[in-house]
């Protein structure tokens, strides 16, 4: 039987996860780049993969998108269906600021 070396429960029975994505709270912004192009930036997602959130995000949105500094980059305005999008992956809907 294998055991979590986090929370000292087995593998199935682990609640980790669970634990990172409801004491988190996720800011989405948008941001004007260079030659007028819009990026949506979503941060606060710390102790998660990243890597894995990111390819979720951008497979939903049908999107580029890019991870730098702990903030995954989403190229265009996603703010109106990202909320959805995050709801989607396992996030509750009061962890999340749209600014």
């Amino acid at each position: 039987m294998d055991i979590c070396p986090k929370c000292g429960l087995p593998i199935q029975a682990c609640v980790c996860g669970d634990i990172i994505t409801t004491g988190q709270e996720i800011q989405v912004n948008s941001e004007k780049r260079k030659f007028g192009k819009i990026i949506t930036l979503v941060s606060g997602l710390d102790g998660k993969d990243l890597k894995d959130i990111a390819k979720k995000l951008k497979n939903k949105l049908a999107c580029g998108g890019t991870i730098k500094n702990n903030i995954i980059e989403l190229q265009g305005d996603h703010k109106n269906k990202i909320k959805a999008a995050l709801l989607e992956i396992g996030f509750n809907s009061d962890q999340i600021k749209i600014n």
